[in-house]
């Protein structure tokens, strides 16, 4: 059974059109966007395409499926892309639940982030088909319908319709629901610029649907356009240097951020350990860990756009570690490890954080310890109740590393 940590909530969908389900019911969850309520632009999405001719439908960026679910009834495939996994995981109860077949892909949405190469970062570009995977290469789609969620970094966005754009059949359609806070204005002058005409298909409380038609062939019109950069960034960490890879949106992208160095330099790890960079983020930790010393190393984040800068930093250090892109602690647990790292994501609710330090007691041996950084304003203690002892180990000026065993 697939436990999602946290909150679990259920909404219901009544539905007033002709060949759709009476209701539809979903399933969300926290660390999903809008997890107690439906999204107006996905709800305007679906109302906008529902009478469209769209036969293959590509929704990026589906959170808990609402866009993809509810017009699956109308379009002959449909395929939901996500960079959470526990969103993904959501996408697919979601479909299954209300009887429903769509494809679903756990994915940057990102060309430029997706694969590596050999020769490094440098070598990479942007542009050219966005891959998706146990999607085939040859399938393209008449439409992406795409609502960006409130905090995607507006590079990213555009990258991730630029990306998502380059899937479609000759003369597709693009849709994109956004209001002024979430970057209909910057998303209606790409448009303009990659298709020429851009029209309001519907509005809603705020939120516009734009409508663009890509003429000719779009997967030839988008090589080389980069709008979301690949960063990378050189830090020195306990004495270690280290090359870093972010991009817009994940956590610290333009610098270490001192909580992460501070858990660096307390970590004093030895030779044989095999050690769990738990929440990774773009890999800081893990690839610390893998240069520091002769280390079994695996790093784990629920985002994708997380573990493929993660995966790109350890390419570039030259050093070897297992990077799994899973909700929590799922996609290791069966792994034992003598030390766990992390930069816990203390935005979260309690029950988020309750869950994931009950899960990492199940991975540690007998003996293992966990070490954790967070603000001093903060107190992780109640979320760690289930360790025998936890110890504060080292401080800064605004971070505290505790231990807990």
């Amino acid at each position: 059974m697939v436990v999602v940590i946290g909150h679990r909530y259920d909404l219901a969908l009544e539905s007033r059109v002709e060949g759709a389900r009476p209701e539809y019911v979903f399933e969300t969850a926290d660390g999903v966007c809008s997890k107690q309520s439906f999204r107006t632009p996905e709800l305007l999405l679906a109302d906008v395409l529902w009478s469209t001719a769209a036969d293959r439908l590509l929704v990026p960026e589906a959170n808990y499926g609402v866009v993809g679910v509810l017009l699956a009834a109308s379009t002959e495939y449909v395929a939901m892309t996500e960079s959470s996994a526990r969103a993904a995981t959501l996408c697919e109860r979601n479909a299954a639940a209300n009887g429903v077949e769509t494809a679903v892909t756990l994915t940057t949405g990102i060309t430029e982030l997706e694969g590596t190469t050999s020769a490094g970062l440098e070598e990479t570009t942007g542009g050219g088909m966005l891959q998706l995977p146990g999607v085939p290469d040859e399938r393209t789609f008449d439409a992406v319908a795409y609502a960006p969620k409130p905090y995607t970094p507006l590079d990213v966005g555009a990258q991730r319709i630029l990306d998502a754009a380059s899937r479609l059949a000759p003369d597709g359609l693009i849709y994109v629901a956004a209001a002024k806070h979430t970057g209909l204005a910057r998303y209606e002058r790409l448009l303009e610029d990659v298709a020429g005409a851009v029209e309001s298909a519907g509005s809603r409380d705020g939120f516009q649907v734009l409508k663009a038609t890509l003429r000719g062939n779009p997967a030839n019109g988008f090589e080389c356009r980069t709008c979301a950069t690949v960063r990378e960034f050189e830090v020195i960490a306990d004495g270690i240097d280290l090359s870093l890879v972010s991009v817009p949106g994940v956590f610290s992208a333009s610098e270490l951020d001192a909580g992460t160095r501070l858990l660096a330099e307390s970590a004093k790890l030895s030779d044989g350990e095999r050690v769990l960079d738990l929440c990774c983020g773009y890999g800081a930790l893990g690839t610390y860990a893998a240069s520091a010393a002769d280390c079994e190393v695996w790093l784990t984040d629920d985002d994708r756009v997380a573990t493929a800068c993660a995966e790109r930093a350890l390419e570039v250090n030259d050093v070897e570690a297992s990077v799994v892109t899973a909700d929590g602690l799922r996609g290791v647990a069966a792994e034992c490890f003598d030390r766990v790292l992390c930069n816990p994501p203390t935005h979260a609710t309690d029950e988020v954080l309750d869950g994931l330090f009950v899960g990492v007691r199940d991975v540690l041996r007998s003996g293992g310890e966990l070490l954790a950084v967070h603000h001093r304003e903060l107190d992780l203690r109640p979320q760690l109740s289930a360790f025998e002892t936890v110890e504060s180990v080292a401080a800064g000026d605004e971070h505290v590393v505790i231990r807990a065993r």
